[in-house]
């Protein structure tokens, strides 16, 4: 499998603070990687930096064979880094439509007035939640949605945007077994589609029903980097806690 994002030796200090020691682990193409760790672990910081808020202080990240240096999220998310962040960043009191296209709306001149194109938004964003088989309609409030429905909305923005690598921090807390297993459909629709995906969770069976490898990380160091078929729950537990120090 071709390598989509690839880090060599990442480290993060604020200070005298080592958050990130050394950190080496790749993602292919349409690949699914779990990325999990207890609180204070490093993944939070990691997740930062790939997405561009952060500049590490050792290593290198290529991007398609290519070396990046981001400076600012906005250089992430023009090289195809899109993250769905826990609370979804969502504007409750906007359709499902015009969550989609926040920032990025169309919209139609007449003369030197422009209008936004409510129209073309709707049918755009109706394509894109068929494409991700989501019962989300584009007209539907999103206050009145379920976690399963917003976890829609956000994954159907990153589609918008051309993503390569979608990173999602806990997408399946605090919502129900149903809704669960739509997240975790809409995961594979993005991987199908050669999506790239690392999800941040605590939850080891939704990591273990999706994800193509697992990684570990303990207290800024990556303690485990291989397969899902290779790993167990009761294993990565113990690379968790300490238990085990390495695999």
């Amino acid at each position: 499998m071709a390598e989509r994002l690839k880090l060599t030796g990442i480290g993060k200090h604020f200070g005298a603070i080592r958050a990130l020691d050394n950190v080496s682990l790749s993602i292919g193409k349409g690949e699914v990687l779990g990325l999990m760790g207890d609180n204070g672990a490093g993944k939070s910081t990691l997740v930062k930096i790939i997405a561009g808020n952060f500049r590490p202080s050792t290593g290198t990240m290529e991007l398609d064979g290519e070396v990046c240096d981001f400076s600012h999220p906005r250089d992430a998310q023009e090289a195809g880094i899109e993250i769905v962040y826990q609370d979804l960043a969502l504007c409750d009191n906007l359709s499902a439509a015009s969550n989609v296209f926040l920032g990025r709306e169309i919209r139609k001149e007449f003369g030197p007035v422009k209008i936004l194109d409510y129209r073309s938004m709707h049918n755009k964003a109706g394509e894109l939640f068929a494409t991700l088989k989501s019962e989300t309609r584009p007209r539907d409030l999103v206050r009145k949605m379920s976690g399963g429905q917003r976890q829609a909305v956000a994954i159907a923005r990153t589609l918008l945007a051309d993503a390569k690598i979608v990173l999602m921090d806990e997408p399946t807390a605090a919502i129900s077994v149903r809704q669960v297993a739509e997240v975790l459909d809409l995961i594979k629709r993005l991987r199908d589609r050669g999506i790239s995906v690392i999800l941040i969770s605590h939850r080891m069976p939704d990591v273990f029903g999706v994800a193509d490898r697992i990684a570990v990380l303990r207290r800024g160091e990556l303690v485990c980097h291989k397969a899902t078929r290779d790993s167990s729950p009761e294993e990565v537990t113990g690379l968790i806690t300490g238990a085990i120090m390495a695999a």
